[in-house]
């Protein structure tokens, strides 16, 4: 976050200053009407005034050399003033004469960030990206005193390159529309694909997949992200659960584990306390084991499946499908482990499927309808 901050911090202050070196006053002929209203707005302290002098500038006088300086000025009043409508309208009018001023297309991308339009953010992130693009490209110049601008210009322009990619990442995590994340998430990995908020896409893109009903593609997002150890332990999760659901154990168990390791393995972020970042652990684990042990139950894995779901009960005690299918798959597992010899398992078996038995819903026949060939092979058996 701190490295975060300090990009925008460097940005922010690098484009006011390029862009008041970038267009600059030709020269004033106090003699002439377009002359005295430059030296009018030069003199104007008043901000409102001068934006006022400004526009009615740039009316007057559509073909004065100055024209460029002014559109500068103006932009940077509009955005000050909050105004992204005229922001946008000014900054492409100065583009159509500067089509390689990078500063005033990052200002158009902050004016539609500010609007919080996705369609716009996306577009003037391209636009910005790609004029920003060009200037880090850019030879070094032979003269040596023309070494140390171009080094600024270039680092500025990354710099600016970097905020275009922020800029992406911000209004993916702002839109709450999934179709609209994938196109930004999307555009973001195109384009920059080493980009440092790539990874920070996994967990919000994933979901923006799944939301939006393409499963397929999401899993193979996940797939992608989890083999780059960039997939959160919730990611792991749903991916462990898509798993499940499309009846595919072995992917399942090992994405559930995966989640359980990270949940051990992650350091806890900075501004989040002790006792959220513990209860959060455990309910990750909690559900990674109830995965791991419905899956392992699935291919008749008893022992490891007994396992986690004793693991996971603590965790699933709320959910009472959760509870009743692991309390059923316990069951079951015990008894099959008291069928390969292991006869004190007998006893849990009954245990487990008393407790499921109790519990309303799509388990509880299956369990007493166990519970009854357990207690006649076990005979005695409570």
């Amino acid at each position: 976050m701190a490295r975060f901050q300090a990009v925008l911090l460097a940005v922010a202050l690098a484009a006011p200053l390029a862009l008041a070196q970038r267009h600059s006053l030709a020269g004033i002929n106090p003699d002439a009407p377009e002359g005295r209203s430059l030296q009018q707005i030069q003199g104007e302290a008043d901000e409102a005034k001068k934006l006022v002098l400004l526009e009615q500038f740039a009316v007057q006088y559509p073909k004065d050399e100055n024209l460029a300086w002014v559109y500068d000025q103006m932009i940077g009043a509009y955005a000050k003033a909050g105004q992204s409508d005229k922001v946008l309208e000014t900054g492409q009018k100065l583009l159509a004469m500067d089509a390689e001023d990078v500063p005033t297309a990052q200002a158009c991308l902050k004016a539609a960030e500010a609007k919080k339009d996705p369609a716009l953010v996306l577009q003037w992130s391209a636009t910005t990206s790609a004029m920003a693009r060009k200037v880090v490209e850019t030879p070094q110049p032979a003269a040596a005193d023309e070494v140390e601008g171009w080094k600024r210009n270039v680092d500025y322009a990354h710099q600016v390159d970097v905020y275009t990619e922020y800029a992406l990442y911000a209004a993916l995590v702002q839109s709450t529309d999934p179709k609209v994340r994938i196109q930004l998430g999307e555009a973001l990995q195109t384009r920059s694909p080493q980009s440092e908020y790539v990874p920070k896409l996994s967990q919000p893109l994933f979901l923006a997949y799944m939301q939006a009903g393409q499963g397929d593609k999401g899993l193979a997002f996940a797939e992608k992200c989890i083999s780059q150890n960039q997939a959160s332990g919730e990611m792991l999760l749903t991916v462990a659960q898509s798993y499940m659901d499309r009846k595919m154990p072995d992917k399942a168990i090992a994405a559930a584990e995966q989640a359980a390791q990270s949940a051990d393995s992650n350091a806890k972020p900075e501004g989040v306390a002790e006792g959220d970042w513990a209860a959060w652990k455990t309910q990750i684990k909690g559900r990674a084991e109830w995965i791991a042990g419905v899956s392992y139950a699935a291919v008749d894995k008893w022992a490891p499946a007994d396992k986690a779901l004793r693991a996971a009960l603590p965790s699933v005690q709320a959910d009472k499908n959760m509870l009743a299918e692991a309390l059923f798959y316990l069951g079951l597992a015990n008894y099959r482990l008291a069928e390969g010899g292991q006869k004190e398992r007998a006893g849990d078996a009954v245990r487990f499927s008393q407790q499921c038995a109790a519990i309303p819903g799509p388990f509880q026949v299956p369990a007493r309808t166990n519970l009854k060939a357990i207690r006649a092979k076990y005979a005695g058996t409570n």
